[in-house]
């Protein structure tokens, strides 16, 4: 179920450069999932679709939820302003989620993709063996303490500051792991690389795109990713990311 609404801010605070920390106190936590995403309304009437932002966690209560999202336009400007106690309009909880299989995974983050990779790893039963492996620009490793609270962390950064010089496939080859299921969120050059990954290991792979999103409900085919089958909407072989998606099957999609 997805629904409109006035939530409030529990907090903020900048965690990286241009890179925000919000909690957010909504009845929409209840259903949450790792994977999905929220459309956060902006207050600037003259820019009136939400802004996607992916669920980074639930907390325990499951009455409120953390997004961390860069800022990347006017939108997302503003919504670094917000102080404890503003209201804030969103609508929710948008997309599918993750499923939660598999004994030995990656938990495959780039960039803004790192995010979601937390709520998985939360998600994910004490059994399963996590291997979060994540990529980032320099040594500012935003989520890196939440992140090895649950799982074992492999860092890899573009100028090798930080662990693997490079991105987060040299840190798989470096580190010699393995896996039998693989989680990603990242930029489409990363989930192509992963795809490919997936298919030469014949190891299951689940992808979340990201891609830009108008209305985020399926209405306006803004975000269509090719796949193997018709839609049964469109009746051509794309998917609409954003209902349909985020997250795909790897083999599913063609990217």
């Amino acid at each position: 179920m997805k629904k409109k609404i006035t939530a409030t801010v529990l907090s903020q605070k900048e965690i990286a450069p241009r890179i925000f920390d919000m909690w957010i106190a909504t009845e929409l936590a209840a259903c949450a999932k790792a994977g999905q995403f929220i459309g956060v309304y902006p207050k600037d009437r003259s820019t009136l679709l939400p802004r996607p932002i992916s669920i980074c966690q639930v907390n325990d209560k499951k009455d409120a939820l953390r997004i961390v999202y860069r800022i990347a336009g006017q939108g997302t400007a503003e919504f670094s302003s917000y102080q404890e106690g503003d209201s804030v309009e969103i609508l929710g909880t948008l997309g599918n989620g993750f499923p939660t299989e598999g004994k030995k995974v990656f938990l495959m983050g780039g960039g803004i993709g790192i995010p979601p990779m937390l709520e998985l790893a939360r998600e994910l039963p004490a059994s399963t063996e996590k291997q979060i492996i994540v990529g980032y620009r320099d040594d500012q490793l935003f989520l890196k303490e939440d992140l090895e609270k649950n799982g074992t962390v492999y860092i890899a950064t573009e100028d090798g500051s930080v662990g693997t010089k490079g991105n987060v496939m040299n840190a798989i080859e470096e580190n010699h792991l393995q896996a039998d299921v693989i989680f990603a969120c990242g930029p489409m050059p990363m989930l192509r690389a992963i795809k490919k990954y997936a298919e030469e290991k014949k190891i299951k792979a689940y992808i979340s795109l990201e891609e830009h999103m108008a209305c985020g409900v399926g209405a306006c085919l803004g975000c269509v990713v090719k796949t193997k089958e018709v839609d049964h909407h469109s009746h051509v072989h794309n998917a609409r990311i954003c209902t349909d998606g985020p997250v795909f099957d790897a083999e599913e999609v063609e990217i």
